[in-house]
C-alpha cells in the first residue's frame, strides 16, 4: 500500500513479517493500529519524527504478541537477547544496542547511546553497563520470556526430525515517521531469531540494514532474516533507490525483489519519504502494518489487503 504526497506528518508502524495464525492476525493488527494511533498523538503533542518513533516502538515491546522487548524468542541457551535501533534523520545521528539482556525496551535504551555516548551501537556486556551507569530499569529475564516463545524454543530443538516453518519468527517491530519540520526517523527492534547461537547479532541494530533514515530521502525500517538482509544493506538500498527518484513503494519493491532475487529470502519493510508518500510492503504472508496520516488510518495483514477508517471512528 502507497499513499499520496502529503503536508501532514505520517507514522507507519510495522509488527514483522512472517505466516500469523488465524487467532492471531486480528489481535497483531489492532496492537499495530494502537501503536500508530498513539505514535500520532505524540505528534500532535509537539512531538518530533525521533519521539514518535521511539514512542510506537516502546507500546510493541511492551506487547508480548511481538518478537520484541517482552514478546522476544530464545537463543540457543532459552535466553533473551535483544536488539534495537533508532536513527534521526535531520542529523544522521544514531544509536542502537545489541544482545543485550535484561532490558524491556531496548528503543528507548538505543536513544541514550544516541544521545548520551560518542558511540552509535553497545553491545552484550557494555549496553548493559552503560545502561546501569544511566540508571535504565533492568527486568528479571523470565519477565521477558512468553509460554508461546519457550514453546517455539522447544519446537526448534526438534527441527532437524520436525522441520518448522521458518516464516513463523515473525514479529520484528519498527516505525517510520515524517513530522511537520520535515524531519524524518525510523526505529526498529527484535528479539531476533529463535534458537540461535548466543551472542549472534541480526540486522536491526546494524545502520542501514535494520533501519535507515535520511532528511534528504526519506526513512525506512525492516523486518525479515537478519542474516540475508545485512548482505544487501537492504534498508539503505532503499534510501538510495528513492534518491534515484523511485516512490517509497517503487524503492520498496525494488528492494524486496533484489533480496528475494539475488539470495531467495523474503522480508517487509516500511517506508516513508521527505514528502510524505509512504509504503508498507512485503513478501511473506502476512505483515501486520498501520499508517496515520491527517484524519486517516490505513492497516493491513495479508498481501493486498487495505483497511482505512477515519480517526474519529476508531475506539481502541
Amino acid at each position: 500500500m502507497s499513499a499520496m504526497s502529503t503536508s501532514n506528518p505520517v507514522i507507519v508502524v510495522h509488527g514483522g513479517c512472517g505466516k500469523y495464525p488465524e487467532d492471531r492476525k486480528e489481535v497483531c493488527l489492532l496492537e499495530v493500529k494502537k501503536a500508530a494511533l498513539q505514535g500520532y498523538r505524540r505528534f500532535r503533542q509537539g512531538g518530533s519524527a525521533l519521539d514518535v518513533v521511539e514512542e510506537a516502538s516502546v507500546i510493541l515491546e511492551n506487547c508480548p504478541l511481538f518478537n520484541a522487548g517482552c514478546g522476544s524468542t530464545l537463543n540457543e541457551c532459552g535466553e533473551v537477547e535483544v536488539d534495537a535501533i533508532i536513527m534521526d534523520g535531520k542529523s544522521l545521528d544514531t544509536g542502537a544496542v545489541a544482545a543485550v539482556r535484561n532490558i524491556a525496551n531496548p528503543t528507548k535504551l538505543a536513544r541514550l547511546v544516541m544521545e548520551q555516548t560518542n558511540h552509535v551501537m553497545l553491545s552484550d556486556r557494555g549496553a548493559s553497563r552503560f545502561a546501569k551507569t544511566v540508571g535504565f530499569p533492568e527486568v528479571p529475564m523470565e519477565a521477558l520470556i512468553t509460554e508461546r516463545s519457550r514453546k517455539r524454543w522447544q519446537q526448534s530443538l526438534q527441527a532437524a526430525s520436525t522441520p518448522v516453518d521458518p516464516q513463523i519468527d515473525h514479529g520484528t517491530i519498527g516505525a517510520v515517521a515524517l513530522d511537520s519540520f520535515g524531519n524524518v526517523a525510523c526505529a526498529t527492534s527484535t528479539g531476533g531469531l529463535t534458537n540461535t547461537l548466543v551472542g549472534r547479532i541480526g540486522d536491526t541494530p546494524c545502520i542501514g540494514s535494520g533501519g535507515y533514515a535520511d532528511n534528504q530521502s526519506g526513512a525506512v525500517s525492516t523486518t525479515g532474516k537478519g542474516e540475508a538482509i545485512m548482505k544487501v544493506t537492504l534498508a539503505r538500498l532503499i534510501v538510495f533507490y528513492m534518491e534515484q527518484g523511485m516512490s517509497p513503494a517503487e524503492a520498496a519493491d525494488a528492494g524486496l525483489q533484489y533480496l528475494r532475487t539475488r539470495l531467495q529470502s523474503n522480508a517487509g519493510v516500511i517506508v516513508v519519504n521527505n514528502t510524505g508518500e509512504w509504503a508498507a510492503k512485503f513478501t511473506t504472508d502476512n505483515m501486520p502494518w498501520a499508517a496515520v496520516t491527517g484524519d486517516t488510518i490505513y492497516s493491513g495483514m495479508a498481501l493486498g489487503e487495505v483497511h482505512t477508517s477515519a480517526i474519529e471512528d476508531i475506539s481502541l
